[in-house]
């Protein structure tokens, strides 16, 4: 298999609960958070800010990943139950010790 070139990261300011951030992400992730945000009806930043505030201890851009990577998995078009569950937002598999090991 045969993959394109990998492009830059973009860097993007967003506001979330009253504070400005900035997030990392590669173009084809932003493309494809503009795709959800678009079939659910709202702004980029409001889902950004639905994925922070259940995100758990995952990094933001982290969270937007593994939320796009659900959302395309679990629906050929994400719906708002994809939100509702978690998308994998913040999951992972609890070791004995504390440490988050793989699902």
């Amino acid at each position: 298999m045969t993959l394109g070139p990998l492009r830059e990261n973009a860097k993007r300011s967003v506001m979330i609960a009253g504070h400005r951030t900035s997030v990392s992400l590669e173009a084809e992730f932003w493309s494809a958070l503009q795709e959800i945000a678009r079939a659910r009806g709202q702004s980029v930043q409001a889902l950004i800010g639905a994925i922070d505030s259940a995100r758990g201890e995952r990094n933001l851009s982290s969270a937007i990943r593994v939320f796009v990577l659900g959302a395309f998995r679990g629906a050929s078009a994400p719906s708002e139950s994809t939100l509702a569950d978690g998308a994998g937002i913040g999951q992972g598999v609890q070791e004995p010790g504390g440490g988050m090991g793989e699902a």
